[in-house]
């Protein structure tokens, strides 16, 4: 058995349920990728598409394989790709960044201007709406809340490219949805690492905040 066919087949037995290990490493890879995303380190793009490569062929899993025990979760599904994109956008991003001012460190830390906010905020409600509509005729089984966890998803990653403080509420606006999301559908150590970010989140989001305001402070007065 090549190692490509254990890590897309192999499982984990308890009693008559079963986990698939790419559950547990695809997860493991998002936390890593979280933990370089705080620090700013270029590592986190390409871990985060390694683990959302191995969660979207578990959330497609059922499409194929009728003896999966989960449910098939298209916006979680949907969302890995959307991840990918995103997370291409961002690596590209923070490389310009890096080469543009010879900084160490790829993105600058800050909350979003009001500007932004007015541009941002009707697209995503764009973003929802057309989203909703396509992961409820594709027939996911929870359309509403898989269309948020899309959307902000999406969101965050694209806060995170850009340095917004913002990007880290988001994700436990996500995380509070997605947990009792996943446990319903059956995805328990995805909903496990849930609880876990949701812990890592409020830190992360506390670490940027004194960030920004320490990167703000040494900002030159004009």
């Amino acid at each position: 058995m090549s190692f490509i066919h254990w890590l897309f087949n192999a499982q984990v037995h308890f009693g008559s349920k079963s986990i698939y290990w790419k559950e547990i490493i695809g997860n493991v890879f998002g936390l890593a990728s979280a933990l370089f995303g705080m620090r700013r380190k270029m590592w986190t793009w390409p871990v985060g598409i390694i683990g959302n490569v191995l969660l979207f062929t578990l959330f497609i899993g059922g499409l194929t394989d009728h003896n999966q025990q989960t449910k098939v979760m298209l916006g979680q599904a949907g969302r890995q790709v959307l991840f990918i994109l995103v997370s291409v956008y961002g690596w590209q991003k923070w490389i310009r960044n890096r080469e543009a001012d010879g900084s160490q460190k790829p993105v600058k830390i800050r909350w979003t201007t009001t500007k932004e906010k007015m541009q941002i905020i009707p697209v995503v409600l764009v973003f929802f709406t057309i989203s909703y509509y396509i992961i409820k005729a594709l027939g996911s089984w929870a359309p509403l809340p898989d269309t948020w966890i899309f959307t902000g998803s999406a969101l965050a990653t694209y806060g995170l490219a850009r340095g917004y403080v913002e990007f880290w509420l988001v994700w436990i606006a996500v995380d509070a949805v997605g947990t009792p999301l996943l446990i319903k559908g059956g995805y328990y150590p995805s909903a496990t690492l849930y609880l876990i970010y949701g812990a890592f989140v409020i830190w992360g989001f506390v670490n940027w905040l004194l960030i920004a305001k320490k990167e703000k402070d040494l900002e030159p007065v004009v």
